[in-house]
């Protein structure tokens, strides 16, 4: 069969490296045209060109398949070509209502039930919005609670940091694909959110952030000298319904003693002595004349908002109207909007203060974010913050009245009794505790996940623990109503209540104002979860009982299994025992309620590898499955590779990665499981991939502060380097990196050449892939990367760090979709068993994101299994080649093809909010990945067995999303 014609437009291009093994892969020739090239033909039918290579065949370990049996992909996207035109990303134009109806301040609970990022505020006006704070899983939980972030007007950063900011470049991507033109959005920070921009313009578009704005002092090498720093208040929007202006708010430090709080040290050296990257918080210098000056780190500086609503007119009198000579009419409608007018029968004007009541002063809204006692200290001082302050200056003094204060700093500060002293200041105004520790929540933020993962761990629990949630321990000093019953404090007391998700205070309109807790969602427990699944799905009960079967069989199997020796072969599945299982007979089948089991595997298919196998060997948990943007069921990709007493590591680092760990092992085991990373490997550029891993980094940093450590290997594309180099000047992320191409295969035997010779050995690397092409060229252009005596030496330590591990090695391979994507192997080391025999070390795959090549097939050759993206169902092979992504079926012929013991199908488009479309008759040994799915490897030989069962979990959900494919297509073009 000829090759199809295809336009220039199509980009798709047949390399000769992307080749099946013919006997397990059956022959297909992707025909895909893209739309442009359909309408193309369309229009000039005429037309022979096209861009489909043909090379002659290289030589292969496997038969090479006949020459029309190429592969597709789109040859522009792998080689970073495909970007779309420019786009303007205009800010959003409004019509302001200076009378508005409805405005109100609101607690997003990002963070409340993991504690993993600061929560944010949601201020809400009839045309415009604002959030101030933008951390992980932002963009996840507006979706969950529809709360459109195409409205949001502009967004202010309390802190530049990871904690407040960490989801900010995902919404600005985000925000970048809605519509033809996309979007932007104002963004608003103190001086140092400079190093966040600079970082983030590695992978985002320069366009998506233009419109972000700073404020305050530009720290010089960090050190500002103390009258030099402008403390505000910075008016930052002044407009009919709100003005917006904020106060910076830095540590405090003494001059030249040691400061009282343990946060702050003063150092007694010279400028040149002092590093302002090592400080642990602020410190001082003092030059030759004596001035002492501040260090200060970017990210030190903290801001309060202040938000200001004009004031309420007071009521029109029509009488006094009348009797200055004024007709009914428009005039009237003037004067109540603050304009003066021409009398109508008198020879005089009339002024608005003439006919209208007296005004009443507008709502108040603070926003304070004290992270450190450092801070408290300098806040205890702050003038800026005097006219607030109802026991300031005399009863002559107009004063503004503060209604709310929403606090965001943590409890370690917030409960102290100088804070609380302070809080009194503001009257009669209502209090919100919104930092970290005041109310720890074993309500799920993301309920619509936490169902599922409910009633997956109801179904199978072995694959799906339970969410680690630590019990509800609420903090003495947050029961108290009042800070009168602080000993350290007077009896005076203050309205305090802790922030809960969603909650509202209402500001207009006025009769409304106070707090608002209707909106605050219900508890949500797993009991009735289990009940309203048992009411939709009866029989799930007896389902889940003979999932249950599978593992109990198993393990009886285990305990009755002797010593092997040589000749003696493990069966793989021991339940089908007719002496171990009484549910098994002579059928082929099982059926449970209508769900049928097939057992054709063999004894022998049982990799060597798997025998006599620990739990306590290797455990993947899949922390994110879905693509492209968090959305209300998935999280976007992450994978926790758990080594037990040897450690982890992490595979690609999504935003909200922190969180899902925390989900899955609670506050204090994800903090360990924290510690123990060996490595963090990301497969390619894309934000969907990385953008959680500062968050990481700097929890890590903060965690092994003040303890002897070495800093944590992080190994990823070239582009990465260049955004951690960058973001380091914001945060300690205690990293040391390595280019994904000193990790491949030539590498590290240019490693060993290296240390057998004592001299250096040049990187031969295999270009083979991308044929002679543009690729070729961008690879070759990169300097390698061995022969450099610093990346030698953390090749050398990365060496060691895998023995610690248990693994034989780590290695990355070029694969088919962006410039620098790449794949991985992990190998672990032999073991002995019970009886002195050697065992092979298992093998693990991960995919990346890709087209089938045979780079991946080869990589993947025997591996015990292979983690694969499918990104779309199989009729969508279009949308698959122009993206370089993978369809179900692809995905599983990889694994055919490479002879893998089985596959985990991840990296679902986000079209399929629950589950994806797949036909499950040519899935024997493939099993679908849910967030948060734990799979030990010693379960492994059940793994398909359950695939049945899930999809009968989801058998009315099986459609795809259809709303959110043009946001979509539009963020993939720009990533």
């Amino acid at each position: 069969m000829p090759l199809p014609r295809l336009s220039s437009s199509s980009f798709l291009f047949c390399s000769h490296s992307l080749q099946f093994q013919q006997k397990t892969l059956k022959p297909f020739l992707i025909t895909a045209f893209s739309s442009a090239a359909r309408r193309e033909k369309k229009t000039a039918p005429s037309r022979r060109s096209h861009t489909t290579v043909s090379e002659p065949k290289e030589k292969s370990n496997s038969p090479l398949m006949d020459e029309t049996e190429k592969v597709a992909f789109n040859r522009k996207r792998a080689e970073g070509g495909d970007k779309s035109s420019t786009r303007t990303l205009q800010l959003k134009t409004r019509k302001l209502n200076p009378v508005n109806t409805i405005c109100y301040v609101q607690i997003l609970g990002t963070g409340m039930d993991t504690q993993d990022t600061s929560p944010s505020v949601f201020l809400f006006f009839d045309k415009q919005r604002f959030i101030f704070n933008a951390g992980e899983g932002l963009q996840r939980f507006c979706t969950e609670h529809k709360i459109k972030l195409s409205k949001i007007d502009h967004m202010f950063l309390t802190r530049v940091c990871s904690e407040t900011a960490g989801g900010l470049p995902g919404l600005l991507l985000t925000l970048a694909g809605i519509g033809e033109e996309g979007q932007s959005v104002n963004v608003w920070g103190p001086s140092d959110i400079k190093y966040l921009i600079d970082a983030m313009t590695t992978f985002i578009p320069n366009a998506a952030m233009v419109h972000t704005h700073k404020f305050g002092s530009t720290l010089n090498c960090g050190e500002i000298s103390d009258k030099d720093f402008k403390v505000g208040p910075f008016v930052l929007v002044d407009d009919e319904v709100v003005k917006v202006s904020a106060i910076l708010l830095r540590p405090g430090f003494s001059n030249g003693r040691q400061n009282k709080t343990e946060d702050c040290e003063i150092l007694n050296s010279t400028d040149e002595s002092v590093s302002s990257f090592c400080t642990p918080l602020v410190s001082c210098s003092q030059n030759s004349l004596g001035r002492v000056k501040a260090i200060l780190k970017p990210g030190d500086i903290s801001v309060i908002y202040a938000c200001e609503l004009p004031e309420i007119k007071g009521k029109f009198d029509p009488a006094k109207a009348q009797a200055l000579g004024l007709k009914a009419g428009p005039k009237y409608r003037e004067l109540q909007l603050g304009n003066s007018v021409q009398s109508d029968r008198q020879n005089i004007m009339v002024h608005p203060s003439d006919v209208l009541g007296p005004s009443v002063p507008g709502p108040i809204v603070l926003l304070v974010d004290c992270p450190t006692m450092a801070h408290l200290q300098e806040m205890l001082s702050l003038e800026s913050l005097n006219d607030y302050y109802v026991d300031y200056g005399n009863a002559s003094q107009i004063l503004k009245s503060v209604n709310c204060v929403i606090h965001l700093g943590p409890a370690s500060v917030t409960m102290t009794g100088d804070y609380e002293k302070w809080m009194k200041r503001f009257g009669g105004a209502q209090h919100i505790m919104a930092g970290h520790g005041v109310k720890n929540m074993e309500i799920p933020i993301l309920k619509s996940s936490a169902r599922i993962a409910a009633r997956l761990n109801y179904l199978c629990p072995q694959l799906f623990p339970a969410p680690g949630f630590w019990p509800f321990q609420p903090s003495i000093g947050f029961l108290r109503k009042s800070v009168g019953m602080n000993k350290d404090c007077s009896t005076t007391s203050f309205e305090s209540v802790p922030a809960e998700n969603l909650l509202k205070f209402h500001l207009r309109p006025f009769s409304q104002l106070g707090l608002d807790k209707s909106g605050i969602p219900s508890a949500l427990t797993s009991s009735h979860i289990v009940t309203e699944l048992h009411s939709e799905i009866p029989e799930i009960g007896d389902v889940s009982r003979h999932v249950s079967q599978f593992w109990d069989a198993s393990q009886k199997a285990d305990e009755m299994t002797p010593c092997k020796e040589e000749h003696v072969m493990m069966v793989e599945e021991p339940w089908m025992n007719e002496a171990i299982c009484k549910d098994s007979s002579n059928d082929e089948t099982f059926d449970v309620s209508g769900i049928q089991t097939e057992h054709s595997e063999s004894e022998s298919d049982l990799p060597s590898c798997l025998e006599n196998i620990s739990r306590e060997d290797m455990e993947i948990i899949l922390l994110g499955t879905g693509s492209s943007q968090p959305s209300k069921y998935r999280n976007v990709s992450s994978i926790y590779i758990n080594l037990f007493s040897k450690g982890s590591l992490l595979l690609d680092c999504g935003e909200g990665t922190l969180a899902q760990l925390k989900r899955r092992f609670g506050v204090s085991g994800a903090d360990d499981a924290i510690r123990g990373l060996r490595c963090i490997w990301i497969s390619h550029i894309h934000a969907d991939h990385h953008t959680g891993l500062a968050r990481i980094l700097s929890v890590r940093s903060q965690l092994w502060k003040g303890t002897p450590h070495e800093p944590l290997i992080v190994i990823g594309p070239r582009q990465l380097k260049r955004f951690l180099d960058a973001y380091s000047r914001l945060e300690d992320i205690d990293m040391q990196f390595l280019d994904c191409r000193d990790t491949t295969e030539a590498a590290w035997g240019a490693l060993a050449a290296r240390s057998e010779t004592g001299g250096a050995a040049n990187q031969d690397f295999d270009t083979s892939l991308f044929v002679s092409t543009k690729m070729e060229k961008y690879w070759k252009r990169m300097p390698g990367q061995v022969g450099s005596l610093g990346n030698f030496t953390v090749l050398k330590r990365l060496k060691q760090v895998l023995l610690e591990a248990g693994l034989e090695g780590l290695t990355s391979f070029p694969v088919v979709h962006c410039p620098q994507a790449f794949g991985i192997v992990l190998k672990a080391e032999e073991r002995i068993n019970r009886v002195g025999k050697n065992i092979p070390g298992w093998k693990l795959v991960y995919s990346g994101d890709t087209r089938p090549c045979q780079a991946l097939i080869d990589a993947s050759h025997g591996a015990t299994v292979l983690i694969h993206e499918a990104t779309f169902e199989d009729a969508m092979l279009e949308e698959a080649v122009a993206k370089n992504h993978s369809t179900t079926k692809e995905a599983i012929e990889v694994g055919d093809a490479a002879n893998v013991y089985r596959i985990i199908l991840t990296h679902f488009s986000q079209r399929y909010p629950k589950i994806p479309v797949f036909d499950e008759t040519h899935m024997p040994k493939t099993c679908i990945a849910f967030d948060m799915m734990s799979v030990n490897i010693a379960d492994l030989p059940i793994l398909p067995k359950v695939l049945p069962f899930l999809k009968l979990l989801f058998k009315n959900e099986i459609v795809p999303d259809e709303s959110d494919e043009a946001p979509l297509a539009a963020l993939q073009q720009l990533n």
